[in-house]
C-alpha cells in the first residue's frame, strides 16, 4: 500500500536501504506520511490533511486496512533505513524539522521540495544537520552551467542532490553535460520516476547517482545484473 508503514517494512526487509516518501502536517502540527494533500484517493477518509487534527486522522485507514502513519513512528520503527522525504506544504516545514529532531534522525533523512522558498526555510530551521535537495532555481542554474555558459559553482550548490525528471516538457534535463556539471559542483543526480528497466540501464550508464522508482523489483534486477546490488 502506498506510503504505508507495512510497505516501508517490506522494502527494508528485502534489502532496500533508501525509501522515498512524502509528508503533510495536520492542523495541530503532527507530521503524517502521505503523498496527496487530500485523503480521498488512498484512504477511507476525505478532505485535506491540513484541515484535520491528529485525533481525527487516527482512525483513517490507508487502503482501508492500515492506520495512516506519523513520520516519527516510521523513523522510530525503521532505525537503520534512510529516507528521502518530500515536504509537500509550507505548513509542514517546521513540524517536519521538529519531528526529525525529536527522533534524532538528521543523519539519515534528506529533505526535498519543489519550492525554493520551502527549501530555504528548511535550511534555516535545521542548519547543516539536514541534507536537502536542490530547488528548481538551482537545478535550472546547474543545467545552464552544463549547456549554456559556465557559472561559478559556488552559486549553484544549494543542496546535496539534484532530484529531477529525465525530461521537463520538451527539454531533456538528464544528459551527460548536466551530470558533468553536477559532478563539478559536488552534487548527486537522482532521477524520477523511472519504472522501465531499459531506461534504468541508460541512466546508470550516463552516470546518475540515484533512481527513484515505483518498481523497486526492476531496479534490483538491473543493479544485480550489473553487480551493484548491495542489500542491507
Amino acid at each position: 500500500m502506498e506510503n504505508s508503514l507495512s510497505a516501508f517494512r517490506r522494502a527494508v526487509a528485502e534489502g532496500y536501504r533508501y525509501v522515498e516518501t512524502d509528508v503533510h502536517a495536520t492542523s495541530d502540527g503532527v507530521v503524517v506520511v502521505h503523498h496527496d494533500d487530500l485523503l480521498d484517493r488512498t484512504t477511507d477518509g476525505s478532505g485535506p490533511i491540513s484541515g484535520q487534527t491528529w485525533a481525527q486522522l487516527r482512525g483513517v485507514k490507508v487502503g482501508g486496512r492500515e492506520q495512516i502513519s506519523r513520520l516519527e513512528d516510521v523513523l522510530e520503527e525503521l532505525p537503520d533505513a534512510h529516507f528521502n522525504i518530500d515536504v509537500k506544504s509550507a505548513g509542514a516545514v517546521e513540524p517536519f524539522v521538529r519531528a526529525v529532531e525529536r527522533v534524532g534522525a538528521f543523519d539519515r533523512v534528506a529533505a526535498a521540495s519543489f519550492s525554493d522558498g520551502r527549501l530555504a526555510r528548511l535550511r534555516r530551521l535545521a542548519g547543516p544537520r539536514l541534507v536537502t535537495s536542490m530547488g528548481p532555481g538551482a537545478v535550472a542554474a546547474l543545467w545552464a552551467n552544463g549547456h549554456v555558459r559556465p557559472l561559478p559553482l559556488r552559486f549553484l550548490v544549494r543542496g546535496a542532490m539534484a532530484q529531477v525528471p529525465v525530461r521537463q516538457g520538451r527539454l531533456t534535463v538528464v544528459q551527460k553535460a548536466f551530470i558533468a556539471a553536477a559532478n563539478r559542483a559536488g552534487v548527486e543526480v537522482h532521477t524520477w520516476t523511472i519504472d522501465d528497466a531499459d531506461q534504468m540501464r541508460e541512466l546508470l550508464d550516463l552516470g546518475v547517482h540515484g533512481i527513484v522508482t515505483d518498481r523497486p523489483d526492476l531496479l534490483r534486477e538491473v543493479l544485480t545484473e550489473r553487480g551493484c546490488w548491495n542489500a542491507a
